[in-house]
């Protein structure tokens, strides 16, 4: 049996640890370890799962983490590698197109595996919410502010920006720039926006530009895992955002440094995220990684 199993979507990387196979001790701590790149096996978060033996016409549980140890909530491009991993796991009902639901903490996504071999994989991440409460945001006197976080005035460091926030599982912070985002963009306002004092339980943040109404280029630093060459969730939120400032159409391909994906908001708002994923890596625990997770202090709450 393996420990774990590795898998890339546009360039996110995640471990699946599956507990049917391998006995981890879910703690920051271990999850840290095993997400180091250098100490561990490396990866920009963790899916746990699946939490109950899986039953097709039943939701699949599982939980995410971020490479910090923290909860994750929802992550799109985690969802549709999970949702790979039960294609490969259980073949039948999960890899023959029908729609199944994976449960997290943020609650329940309809999936669909549209192409197995191909890793083709369709994901349900609900209706966003734009309430400045759903991301905690505060005004500049560090009280709640009300209403919804859209085109919301935010000093940064000397710099004033516009900023749109969108909850769909994790709280996001969208800046639109109007020349192409780069990594040296995200990696110098990224964190400092993420740790803002007016975002109190910090925030993931997407630096977006509108190439035209139905293609937007996207970089993210995610509050748990930093820089990231990708975010399924992130690009939701990101095109949740435009769509709401009226700068986008319905359906938007949105391009990352790790690959792109397709996002289509419907009339009520609720938004699907379709891409790619692919195993990339299976395999066990050496005896000296092993022992230092052992050492470890499990906690089945680690958020």
């Amino acid at each position: 049996m393996n420990d774990f199993f590795k898998y890339q979507a546009a360039g996110n990387d995640y471990l699946v640890i599956d507990p049917r196979h391998t006995d981890f001790p879910v703690s920051r701590e271990a999850i840290r370890l095993v997400c180091d790149r250098r100490l561990g096996i490396g990866a920009d978060g963790l899916l746990y799962g699946p939490l109950e033996p899986p039953r097709p016409g039943a939701p699949v549980s599982l939980d995410l983490y971020n490479s910090d140890g923290s909860d994750c909530g929802r992550s799109g491009n985690g969802l549709r590698m999970f949702a790979l991993h039960l294609a490969g796991q259980e073949p039948g009902a999960w890899a023959d197109g029908g729609e199944f639901t994976l449960r997290t903490a943020a609650g329940d996504s309809p999936v669909r595996v549209l192409d197995a071999s191909e890793g083709r994989v369709e994901v349900g991440m609900g209706r966003p919410g734009f309430d400045a409460a759903d991301v905690s945001l505060l005004r500049e006197d560090g009280t709640p502010l009300d209403g919804r976080a859209v085109n919301v005035p935010l000093a940064v460091d000397g710099d004033e920006l516009t900023v749109t926030c969108v909850y769909n599982g994790n709280p996001h912070t969208v800046v639109r720039v109007d020349d192409t985002p780069t990594a040296e963009l995200a990696r110098r306002l990224g964190p400092r926006i993420a740790g803002h004092e007016r975002f109190p339980n910090r925030t993931n943040v997407q630096f977006m530009r509108m190439v035209n109404r139905s293609v937007m280029e996207l970089e993210v630093f995610e509050r748990g895992a930093g820089y990231v060459t990708a975010s399924g969730a992130g690009a939701c939120a990101a095109v949740s955002a435009a769509r709401e400032l009226g700068v986008c159409d319905a359906r938007v391909e949105v391009r990352m440094p790790g690959g792109t994906v397709e996002i289509s908001v419907a009339e009520n708002g609720h938004v699907t995220m379709t891409g790619d994923a692919e195993q990339v890596a299976a395999g066990s625990f050496a005896p000296a990684l092993r022992a230092r997770l052992d050492r470890t202090t499990p906690a089945k709450t680690v958020r």
